[in-house]
């Protein structure tokens, strides 16, 4: 296996990696969380989707949105947590005194449609260990 790393910050940069992706023939697709790459999710699941990529995505939402699969924090839950450091903020507490924390709940979505559109069968156990099936 040999990762390649490609760089697209903004819209106009998509194609041209997508463009990458198809020379080197690429076989999947990581995308990180990342607030800049979540703004466009929609565009790069139509690209992976035309490039008939199967991607990862750290973000639930992009397998909602018709991505193959996600995997990453669940960030109600994170937000959830980070209300409680308010509260507590605004009861007194020093926000140095507070301890650092680390997500804890992470979510795991396979979108069946666009594996059945990509040709892939999804073993019943990895079915078994999603938190989110969408057909």
């Amino acid at each position: 296996m040999q990762l390649q790393t490609l760089g697209a910050r903004g819209l106009d940069e998509f194609d041209r990696a997508f463009a990458a992706m198809t020379r080197e023939h690429a076989d999947v697709l990581l995308v990180l969380p990342d607030p800049i790459l979540a703004l466009h999710q929609t565009r790069i699941v139509e690209l992976a989707d035309k490039s008939r990529l199967p991607a990862m995505y750290g973000l639930r939402e992009s397998a909602t949105a018709g991505g193959f699969m996600s995997y990453g924090t669940n960030y109600a839950a994170l937000f959830q947590r980070a209300a409680t450091y308010v509260d507590k903020i605004l009861k007194g507490a020093k926000p140095a005194d507070l301890p650092v924390e680390q997500p804890t709940k992470f979510e795991f979505v396979i979108n069946l449609k666009t594996a059945k559109a990509l040709g892939i069968e999804i073993p019943p156990t990895l079915l078994a260990l999603a938190d989110e099936v969408i057909d």
